[in-house]
């Protein structure tokens, strides 16, 4: 299996069992091997090979699989893995087994190679999580911001579709994880980013339950799957930081609609979809925080679902977006 997974990529491939006992041949060889790669390969995409590969090959996640692994996915493949001879394989056991994660995996791939002139009726599906950055960004637009706030913008995924609208002038992407902001910076390449380009755009280490003077200003802010990633008694916090201290004059926000749940097959009953997730809302539970979020801090509000809607359970994601009431 390691020759099928790494030859193809220009690796040249070494194994050696390791026995169970090296004082008791009889008892045969260990689950182990000890794996020789060789060859010559650009730093980064060596790094992106062991990163898909190695848990490919054990063949076991020691976390939740959620949706945004396929993300990770794709964003370490880029390049290799959509050509890649044993790409089914692959998509399956990174994504933990889960039929339905690896066909959007296998969707976004196809779409990705797809030659874009190459018409076709077939309705490829699309992600959720593509889904929710075209809502983010279809409501950006509706506020006619120009300076824009990501934040919790982990690996930059909107970022890189923000810089790419010449309508944003300037774009500041926060994390509390500096790990995040590296991913970020190479997802947009900014070392390699034209000076105009590279002026448009500032990566910024904060956390959101504290006061930063850095995001004040801005005509827009961006909190996509975030806030379930904060322990719910220290959501007073981040509000304060968010809606009073930097003051947007608007503000996205999205999150899990957890009633939709029960709709991923493998997802277990009471589990959230990523481990790190602190909570997960039903539909009227975010509709009475951004109310009262709403009123204490001088925004209307909006709700708005993203993704397929179900007719029992609504849609995946739930978003509100706050816009500043202007005094009279």
């Amino acid at each position: 299996m390691a020759a099928r997974l790494f030859e193809p990529l220009g690796w040249h491939v070494s194994g050696l069992p390791i026995p169970l006992d090296p004082c008791f041949p009889g008892w045969g060889e260990s689950h182990y091997l000890d794996l020789t790669l060789s060859g010559t390969q650009r730093l980064a995409d060596a790094l992106n090979h062991l990163y898909v590969l190695l848990p490919v090959m054990d063949d076991a996640k020691h976390y939740w699989v959620a949706p945004d692994e396929i993300d990770k996915l794709i964003a370490k493949g880029e390049g290799w893995l959509g050509t890649h001879p044993e790409r089914r394989l692959i998509t399956l056991r990174f994504l933990a087994h889960s039929k339905a994660l690896a066909r959007r995996a296998e969707s976004t791939f196809d779409s990705i190679e797809d030659d874009p002139d190459d018409e076709t009726d077939e309705e490829v599906a699309v992600p959720l999580n593509v889904k929710r950055r075209q809502a983010v960004l279809e409501a950006l637009g509706e506020t006619g911001a120009r300076r824009v706030l990501d934040l919790g913008c982990g690996s930059g995924a909107l970022l890189s579709d923000l810089l790419r609208d010449p309508r944003y002038a300037e774009i500041v992407g926060a994390d509390v994880s500096t790990r995040a902001l590296e991913l970020a910076s190479r997802r947009l390449r900014l070392e390699r980013l034209p000076d105009r380009q590279r002026q448009r755009v500032r990566l910024i280490q904060t956390a959101l339950t504290y006061l930063d003077d850095r995001l004040r200003g801005f005509d827009a802010a961006v909190l996509m799957e975030v806030i379930e990633h904060v322990d719910e008694p220290r959501l007073p916090a981040l509000a304060q930081a968010v809606f009073a201290h930097a003051a947007p004059a608007h503000v996205i926000v999205t999150t899990p609609n957890v009633e939709y749940n029960v709709r991923y097959e493998s997802l277990p009953e009471g589990k959230h979809r990523h481990g790190d997730h602190r909570f997960e809302w039903t539909r009227a539970e975010f509709a009475s925080w951004a109310s009262r979020v709403g009123e204490t801090y001088g925004y209307r509000v909006s709700l708005r679902s993203v993704g397929d809607e179900d007719a029992e359970v609504g849609a995946p994601t739930q978003m509100a977006l706050f816009a500043k009431a202007v005094s009279s």
